[in-house]
């Protein structure tokens, strides 16, 4: 068996490796390998492996020179003498008795070439037993991870690759089944080459599960396998545009979501896809191994004629192969190499702090015999692998009894309740359990003692005993589990090690959990490399982080600030925010723009106006999420309250406009709540609230005005008008902050308290004052003295108060009468703002301030209204912002007679000056639409009703119709019809026409019959008394309220009423004699017409009214409109269609109805009787034969 000991397929460039070898040989090989004729040696290759790398590739081609010493062995056995010459049979049963594997395969090659096949290689070879993973384990694979017989299978490849069809019944290759993919070479972490050498170490069964894959012994599928192929079949067929074929898979397969690869239950990320699979099931990379030089000789007279014509080409492909592996293997050494050079580093610093450790120990020791826990590696069986950790450890591998008594007292572990510390606490608190932990993890090493037996057995022999505890310490978990921390740090670098492979293993509903565990690490962690590592798990736990989720992210980031300091958040948690800027789950990246928020507080002040400020403004111009945008606000509103430098403010207004113009209300309404509020107060402490920020927007809305007189930009207008309007509370607490009386502000004393309607409802706590001026009670003390310094003392000295009355307010002023005041939108902003304003700054100011100006230009006389040029300033906006933003905003009823006092006074004036009513339209419709000022409007058109003057009256009247809309029916039956029928019989027919719209009105909202009665009744006598016959403006009147009220009034009221009058009015228009009067007419019976058809005639009414009345108009235009004849000829030939189609469709009807009748009838039998039936299947069938 000498020959046995020595392997020439395994010759290693170093004679010590050499030995080591021969040793593990030796010690691995199993009695039960010696009694078998053909056993497998710990080098055999096995029936299914992964081709191995050759890491050398100049002298791995077969050579017909260069013969091996084991290929001359195998010669010289089979050339001995020519007088004893040995048998075939004999040779292959030697070599495959010394575990010559290869030169065996080899001979039954040439054998089977040269059609001499012996039985026994034959035998041999197709057994696939022969090549399975035996249970000794030789040292190689423990060290490097490489299974029995690896180097072999892949030096035969290129020889086997020309031999195929020859070799048929060889099994070399690797095949893979479903239970042997290993899924978790596809994790994220950066430690899957280890993992995959432990498991192949490990598990010696896992050979032989690719065994599987033979149809005889297929085992079924599992239901976890059938989940994840589906998913991997569903995924290839959709990527390939089989997307009917996809539908039809996920409709049979219905209890799996196709779209989410964590439903399969595989607690692993998800593989590559079918075809990744595909093309690598056996090319994967492999692991280091050791690998020798192997050549073959044969005798060029059995090669083929054309060998030598196909071996370049064959071996120029062998080659590219062969280099391209090799590569592979370059880079993969190279990043070892660099591990263990910084590993090394890590090393030689823990051994100057051994060192250190162990000089105080030798200090320290004591005068009972002691021993130190060894940091190198003992000679057990068990760690003969080398540890590699960077930190100190109690190592239950090397200790054993030879190192003599040890002291139970000392190093009695005793079991510790480290109370976990919140990272958010200071830095001095934090630090206190860490003290508490070196100590006690000093007094547990100092010593060690156990209880000796009073025996006489040989070290050796407790050792042999021992290694019969069943101990896995050669896997990257055993290695962990093996070794105990005995310090904070070590225990910082156990979890720095452990954490990367625990969290892909962790469900994702319950990852963060694992927060404080990966924030503290990362915070006490030496190595900056782990703690990146750690913070890119931290940002990476969880693919779409929920709200919950990601506020306790944000709640570890902010604590993890708080402990480290600005500069490692600067250097650790910035840049991880900056990776996740362009992630393309918006979770992602709402995680980002609230963490930029959280942070500000703990970060250089140079940072946050610089970088941090530049990543918000980027994902506030570019991203498409609404959700971030907001978000993004909102952290630009915390850094505006952290900014300090004052170069920043232009850039700061430009982001408030940038934000205010977003198309999402949500961003808006965060600018509104956080951006602004926080921004006004920066302002405020740089001084230019009132000198740079309030006249900008200003000076905007002046520009806008002046660029929208042929169409206004609405929307630009209330964006910087909303814009001033969330500015109130902070130029509100300017006033107070720079008030002569702030200095003798004092909380001593009783303080009324403030009064719950003071203030309006702030949009967000920012903008309430008490918040911005500190306290309720420091803003009631504020307020008392506020009241009193306007009532009592007045504003001399107060800069602040005079800049918002002689500047802030005139230019305002200015800009309300401007706007176009049929622009009810514009109205209702400025409205708005002013009553927000009057409200914020209270009634006293709102008396002595504002009222004054708006009185001094509204000056109420006929004087002030230019009726032939309309400009006045009565009817500019200026009427309806006064009325309904400063004259509303408080309702005690002093302010109330005011109100109507100034609504009387304008209508009278208006009314008298022949000037438009548009500024009192508009002031009735913004105070219409609050209930609680109807009765107070109907106290105004009261009075004008009673009003001595005619052109007064008809104003009222007018109004009514606009205020009939809002008010409800109570009102209307009560106070406005009754109105209505005294202005109805007016001596002036100009004020009994005008009350014909506000009728129309009622006829179209109403809905009690009473009303609707009278109000006919009413219309009824101004079409049929004899009186108002030769009325052309009443008929205009009512042509007109016809066409608007016609289509949504009541339809009987329509058709009883409308229809015949509009007909009626049409036949006496074609006797009008004065053409002006016909074509008046005339063009508003068109109107009315061209609006009443698009409703629901009947034919009769078609035909007796509709159709008639077209007619007649016809011809009036045919004399007077030729272009408006052509379209009534048309809409006359179109309503003749539908009643002819109409006479058809009834004649059809008649028919269909009889046919419905009796195929109802057949339906009624045929369910009848299938009611009656059983569920017996011959009964059935008995239903659809034909009666005999």
């Amino acid at each position: 068996m000498a020959a046995g000991n020595v392997n020439p397929f395994n010759v290693s460039d170093s004679e010590e490796e050499a030995e080591q070898r021969q040793d593990g040989a030796d010690t691995e090989r199993s009695p039960s390998d010696e009694a078998q004729g053909h056993s497998l040696g710990p080098f055999s290759p096995p029936a299914y492996s992964e081709p191995a790398i050759l890491l050398s590739s100049n002298r791995t081609s077969p050579s017909v020179d260069g013969i091996p010493a084991s290929a001359a062995a195998v010669a010289g056995i089979g050339v001995g003498s020519a007088e004893t010459r040995v048998s075939l049979d004999a040779i292959a049963a030697q070599l495959l008795r010394d575990q010559y594997i290869l030169t065996a395969l080899e001979l039954h090659t040439e054998l089977l070439e040269a059609g001499r096949e012996l039985p026994r290689l034959r035998d041999y070879f197709s057994n696939p037993g022969n090549f399975e993973r035996q249970s000794g384990t030789p040292p190689a694979c423990k060290e490097q991870g490489v299974g029995p017989g690896g180097p072999l299978t892949a030096q035969v490849q290129d020889r086997k690759r020309r031999k195929r069809e020859a070799h048929t019944r060889d099994r070399a290759g690797s095949i893979s089944t479903l239970d042997s993919l290993d899924f978790a070479r596809y994790s994220d972490d950066g430690n899957r080459e280890s993992d995959e050498r432990v498991a192949e170490c490990e598990n010696p069964s896992q050979e032989r599960k690719n065994y599987k894959s033979s149809p005889e012994i297929q085992e079924p599928i599992r239901p976890l396998e059938k989940r994840a192929l589906n998913f991997l079949v569903n995924e290839y067929l959709l990527k390939n545009e089989y997307k009917l074929t996809s539908i039809t898979f996920s409709d049979e397969n219905d209890d799996q979501d196709f779209e989410l690869w964590d439903d399969v239950g595989l607690n692993i990320p998800k593989p590559p896809d079918l075809l990744h699979l595909y093309r690598n099931c056996g090319n994967s990379l492999t692991l280091h191994r050791d690998t020798v030089d192997v050549a073959v000789s044969v005798d060029p007279s059995d090669l083929p004629g054309d060998y030598f014509t196909q071996e370049p080409v064959q071996q120029t492909e062998a080659i590219q192969q062969q280099q391209q592996q090799q590569q592979e293997v370059v880079q993969e050494l190279e990043y070892q190499i660099s591990l263990l050079n910084s590993e090394k580093q890590s090393l030689a610093e823990q051994i100057k702090k051994l060192q250190s450790d162990i000089q105080a120990l030798q200090r320290n020791v004591s005068s009972e015999p002691t021993t130190v826990v060894k940091s190198t590696p003992s000679k057990d069986p068990l760690c003969d692998k080398p540890h590699l950790d960077n930190g100190q450890y109690l190592d239950i591998r090397g200790v054993t009894e030879t190192d003599g008594p040890l002291d139970a007292n000392t190093t009695k572990t005793s079991t510790t309740t480290t109370t976990t510390t919140d990272c958010t606490e200071s830095t001095t608190t934090a630090t206190q359990p860490h003290n508490k932990l070196k100590s006690q993890s000093q007094q547990g090493k100092t010593a060690v003692k156990f209880d000796q037996p009073n025996r006489k057995l040989s070290p050796v022999f407790h050792q042999a005993l021992l290694s019969f505890c069943r101990m896995s310490a050669d896997s990257r978990l055993g290695s962990e589990v093996s070794r105990i921390a005995d310090s904070e740090q070590s225990v910082m670098l156990m979890l720095g090690r452990c954490l990367p492979h625990i969290v892909p293993n962790v469900l994702l509903a319950k990852r963060e959990e694992l927060i404080p565990l990966i924030l503290c690490t990362a915070c006490l962690h030496p190595e900056p490399k782990e703690r990146d590592q750690l913070l890119h798990i931290l940002f990476n736990l969880i693919k779409r982080p929920d709200d919950e989720q990601r506020q306790m992210i944000l709640t570890g980031c902010v604590a993890f600030a708080r402990h480290v300091g600005p500069t490692r958040v600067e250097a650790e948690l910035l840049p991880q925010c900056w990776e996740q800027i362009n992630h393309k789950y918006p979770e992602r990246r709402l995680l980002v723009a609230e963490a930029c928020g959280a942070l500000a507080p703990y970060l250089p002040k140079e940072i946050r106006s610089s970088l941090v400020l530049s990543m918000l403004q980027q994902m506030l111009a570019e991203d498409k999420a609404d959700m971030v945008r907001e978000a993004v606000v909102k952290s630009l509103g915390i850094i505006m309250g952290y900014i300090d430098d004052p170069d920043k403010y232009s850039q700061g207004f430009e982001l408030m406009l940038l934000s205010l113009g977003d198309p999402s209300e949500r961003v808006v309404s965060a600018t509104h709540q956080v951006f602004i509020p926080a921004f006004a107060a920066w302002c405020t402490e740089l001084g230019n609230l009132q000198s740079q920020l309030i006249p900008s927007l200003l000076t905007r809305i002046e520009k806008l005005l002046k660029q929208g007189e042929y169409g206004l930009d609405e929307h630009k207008l209330h964006m910087y008008l909303s814009a001033l309007q969330s500015l109130i509370p902070s130029l509100f607490a300017v006033l107070l902050q720079n008030a002569p009386f702030t200095s003798r502000a004092n909380l001593q004393g009783d303080v009324p308290p403030i009064e719950v309607t003071r203030f309006p409802r702030p949009a967000s706590p920012l903008q309430d004052v008490a918040t911005i001026v500190g306290s309720r009670e420091q803003l009631a003390v504020l307020l008392q003295l506020y009241d009193h310094q306007l009532q009592h003392e007045g504003t001399t000295g107060w800069d602040s108060l005079l800049w918002v009355v002689n500047q802030f307010l005139p230019q305002l002023i200015e800009i309300v009468g401007r706007i176009n005041v049929t622009s009810s939108t514009c109205v209702h902003e400025f409205s708005r703002f002013f009553w927000r304003l009057c409200r914020t700054f209270g009634k006293i100011f709102t008396n002595t301030k504002v009222k004054p100006q708006f009185q001094e230009i509204l000056r109420l006389s006929e004087e002030n209204v230019d009726a032939s040029a309309g400009n006045g300033i009565l009817t500019k906006a200026t009427v309806p912002i006064y009325a309904t933003g400063v004259l509303t905003c408080y309702n005690q009823e002093e302010d109330r007679k005011l109100l109507v006092g100034f609504l009387e006074d304008v209508m009278t004036t208006l009314s008298l000056s022949h000037a438009p009513l548009d500024s009192l339209k508009a002031s009735f419709v913004e105070l219409g639409a609050n209930p609680a000022y109807h009765e107070l409007l109907l106290t105004v058109l009261w009075y004008g009703v009673v009003h001595t003057s005619a052109l007064v009256r008809c104003t009222a009247a007018r109004m009514f119709e606009l205020l009939v809309k809002g008010v409800n029916e109570t009102l209307v039956a009560q106070r406005v019809v009754p109105a209505l029928i005294t202005l109805s019989s007016d001596p002036e027919i100009s004020v009994r026409i005008s009350t014909i719209p506000a009728f129309g009105t009622i006829m179209e909202t109403v809905t009690q019959k009473e009303l609707l009665e009278r109000v006919k009744m009413q219309l009824a006598s101004f079409l049929e008394d004899p009186q108002y016959q030769d009325q052309h403006s009443l008929h205009m009147e009512i042509i007109k309220t016809f066409g608007r009220v016609g289509p949504n009034a009541e339809p009987r009221f329509r058709d009883e009423f409308v229809l015949p009058h509009l007909h009626k009015l049409a036949l006496c228009n074609n006797q009008q004699t004065v053409e002006s009067k016909r074509i008046d007419i005339a063009t508003q019976l068109f109107e009315a017409y061209s609006a009443l058809s698009c409703c629901f005639i009947s034919e009769e009414l078609m035909v007796n009214h509709f159709l008639p009345g077209l007619r007649c108009l016809r011809t009036d235009m045919e004399q007077l409109s030729p272009e408006h004849e052509v379209i009534l000829s048309s809409m006359i030939k179109e309503c003749e269609i539908k009643v002819e189609n109409k006479g058809i469709g009834e004649a059809q009807g008649s028919i269909s109805i009889a046919a419905s009748l009796v195929g109802e009838d057949a339906k009624t039998k045929f369910l009848s009787k299938m009611g009656q039936l059983t569920t017996s299947g011959a009964m059935l069938a008995n239903v659809f034969q034909r009666k005999k």
